[in-house]
């Protein structure tokens, strides 16, 4: 793979590129409703852009639910770079930092179709399948330490 770069960064500072990532993906692509996809939570938010050859590519978005848990959300790769491995990439990283801050539980709403993504990483599938924005979805967790 080109020079895959994850980086963390603030949603002030990179939100025309987060914006247009999540724009292409979940609103063109999957018809999300723009105030479901914008809803206020990013500023809040850890957010991570993937880079190849210096081009945003990738983005996902950590918020912390309680004082254990945090959610990771709003995983969205551009078409053309699907099925390099980027996404897993994004959850690595996005798993990392939860571990660094010593959260012992990640959460994730999947749309049921790339469930088998997060299973790789350690996921499993709890309760079953609803829709969100009109999306099959599966909430998942994985245990990112021992309680």
């Amino acid at each position: 793979m080109d020079s895959l770069k994850i980086e963390t960064v603030e949603y002030q500072d990179y939100m025309v590129m987060i914006n247009q990532i999540r724009t292409k993906v979940f609103q063109e692509e999957q018809g999300v409703a723009a105030e479901l996809e914008f809803d206020g939570l990013d500023p809040s938010a850890t957010h991570f852009l993937a880079y190849i050859n210096g081009q945003a590519i990738a983005t996902a978005r950590i918020r912390e639910i309680d004082g254990d848990t945090i959610k990771i959300e709003r995983l969205a790769v551009l078409p053309d770079y699907r099925k390099q491995g980027i996404g897993k990439h994004l959850m690595r990283s996005a798993l990392s930092t939860i571990t660094q801050r010593g959260k012992s539980l990640a959460i994730v709403h999947a749309q049921a179709y790339i469930a088998q993504l997060y299973q790789q990483l350690g996921f499993e599938i709890v309760g079953e399948q609803f829709n969100e924005a009109g999306i099959p979805h599966v909430k998942m967790i994985k245990m990112t330490k021992q309680l």
